[in-house]
């Protein structure tokens, strides 16, 4: 019977297992173990309704860890590792912080073989796909806390890499000394790093103000008292809030104190109460000085890279190479960042942001080779 079957409900418990089965049946139930351990260890960390949820995480692996163990059998005392990826976030998980740990756990859950193998059951294929949309929004939270200063931080490294980069061999394929190229990078470093921190503050600033203005206020408390009652002005205003007639007119009668408590419970909209909604926004823009320092601080430690064989005395051939190298290293390190904490594959956001950064280095060295040999 085919491994791309579609899962019973049973299990295929009336067979005669294969090697190949007891291997994979093994190693199903390592990563379960793995896995169960992750969401425990995140839940010591945690309290309340986020630590319950972990704990029914974990208690969820270890019925399909249950399910592996009466597949093997008397095998199921012989101890199988879990794959590399469970490997790593269970050591994530007891080191590093838990948005970094959910965001591997949120692809790990959505990498379930269990959907096309005969062996599991519907019900563990179900609760492998319901696992990632639990774990997705877990860690909805600390992306909100990194995406503004994180944004900054991010787009802040990779700019310095590849502006300077580029900068770099354009500057050095013209045939300049290398005192030249190595000034032209520092230049170029501390300009770059005061320009992405100036816009970033601008940037956040701006956009706080943009929001704030749109945010209600509570003017609505001291001036209800001495509105008309014939001309209800305040339930217009809930109307261009965009409560319906019947919900703004409910809403104007609170404040007129016609109502002592909301008392149509179909009334979920509170113009009134903003405070929630502004740390969400708190949350997701970031600070003005926080975005403007971690671009500064970002930038300048990306750009210094391209220039580091040129401060320790190196030229040439061998100042670009390696030049080139170390950044290729740091790019893919930020693409496999970036991949990991949007749940996407870390692998394909690193080559990405490699080919994009060399890709705009060789255009600048072609550019600086044309512009040199023309000087000459």
């Amino acid at each position: 019977m085919s491994h791309n079957a579609p899962p019973n409900d049973s299990g295929s418990l009336g067979r005669t297992p294969s090697a190949g089965d007891i291997r994979r049946w093994r190693r199903y139930l390592a990563d379960e173990r793995a896995e169960g351990a992750v969401y425990r260890t995140l839940a010591e960390k945690r309290s309340g309704e986020e630590k319950a949820i972990l704990i029914g995480l974990a208690e969820a692996e270890q019925r399909h860890e249950e399910h592996w163990r009466r597949m093997l059998g008397e095998h199921a005392d012989r101890p199988s590792s879990p794959s590399v990826r469970r490997t790593l976030l269970r050591f994530m998980a007891r080191h590093f912080g838990s948005v970094f740990v959910l965001a591997l756990a949120q692809r790990a859950e959505g990498n379930s073989p269990y959907v096309k193998d005969q062996d599991a059951t519907r019900q563990m294929a179900a609760d492998e796909m319901v696992h990632e949309e639990v774990v997705r929004a877990l860690a909805t939270a600390g992306r909100k806390r990194l995406s503004g200063n994180f944004r900054a931080a991010v787009f802040g490294a990779n700019d310095g890499l590849v502006s300077n980069l580029a900068l770099v061999m354009g500057i050095g394929a013209t045939g300049v000394s290398t005192a030249v190229v190595l000034f032209s990078g520092i230049a170029g470093l501390l300009a770059g790093a005061l320009s992405m921190a100036a816009g970033e503050f601008v940037s956040v600033r701006s956009q706080r103000e943009l929001m704030s203005a749109s945010r209600p206020t509570q003017v609505t408390l001291s001036a209800a008292p001495h509105l008309d009652l014939d001309h209800n002005e305040l339930v217009l205003v809930y109307r261009a809030r965009g409560m319906s007639q019947a919900d703004a007119e409910h809403r104007a009668g609170e404040r007129l104190g016609d109502f002592t408590c909301d008392c149509d419970p179909s009334l979920s909209f509170h113009p009134d109460g903003h405070q929630q909604t502004q740390q969400d926004e708190d949350d997701t823009i970031g600070s003005a000085l926080g975005a403007s320092t971690s671009s500064f601080l970002f930038f300048a430690s990306g750009a210094v890279i391209p220039i580091l064989p040129y401060l320790f005395g190196m030229s040439g051939v061998a100042a670009v190479a390696l030049s080139v190298a170390l950044v290729g290293v740091a790019l893919l390190c930020t693409g496999a960042v970036v991949g990991l904490l949007s749940g996407a594959s870390p692998g394909k956001r690193a080559l990405r942001q490699l080919a994009i950064g060399w890709g705009a280095a060789a255009v600048t060295y072609v550019l600086g080779l044309a512009f040199g040999t023309s000087v000459a």
